[in-house]
């Protein structure tokens, strides 16, 4: 049986200055978009997506270690369990594209599915990690995934991740597929002047 499932996507600019200390920029990316969840939540998204790395601006420009601040845990860090509530709220589920802390000094770029009813369903961390002149310089930060390729079951449909630069190796894609999900999110990020717009 056909059935239509509403999908929303926030590409949001970076809210603040980038010298302000780590956790202040934390804060006023997840409050700008918690009021764009909650825009979206009266339009009546079903599944909403947010953008790589969210609550930071795409810091991967330069190599600065201060930047390693900006890590948390997933399932248990307080973005996470933020979005938790706030998908329940809304009966949303939120794909929470967020800097990663496996353990001390292992990172990861890492998206957070989160179901309708708030429980978490799992991460998919990205495979291919760019370390290419000029500006993106990921390996300074993220560690390969070695999650494969999950596909999520949500209350709305089965969903996978495919994060920013794995869109151009089209194996992953396949292997999303071939595991069922019948909708793939790619959140991305860049600076401007670094990408050319599709």
């Amino acid at each position: 049986m056909p059935r239509t499932v509403k999908c929303g996507l926030i590409q949001a600019t970076h809210a603040g200055p980038t010298d302000a200390p780590i956790e202040e920029i934390k804060r006023a990316n997840i409050e700008k978009h918690l009021g764009m969840i909650e825009d979206a939540a009266r339009q009546g998204v079903q599944i909403l997506c947010m953008q790589e790395v969210f609550t930071t601006p795409y810091f991967c420009a330069e190599q600065q270690t201060r930047w390693y601040e900006a890590v948390e845990k997933i399932p248990d860090g307080p973005t996470v369990k933020l979005m938790q509530e706030t998908a329940k709220k809304h009966s949303m589920v939120i794909i929470v594209p967020i800097y990663e802390e496996e353990i001390a000094g292992i990172y990861y770029n890492t998206a957070a599915v989160i179901d309708a009813d708030g429980k978490y369903l799992g991460k998919y961390r990205k495979n291919h990690i760019p370390h290419v002149a000029p500006g993106f310089w990921e390996k300074f930060y993220f560690k390969p995934g070695n999650l494969g390729y999950p596909a999520f079951d949500t209350a709305y449909a089965r969903i996978g991740v495919y994060i920013c630069y794995d869109r151009h190796f089209p194996e992953g894609a396949r292997i999303l597929g071939l595991n069922g999900a019948e909708i793939v999110f790619n959140p991305s990020a860049t600076v401007a002047g670094l990408s050319e717009y599709l």
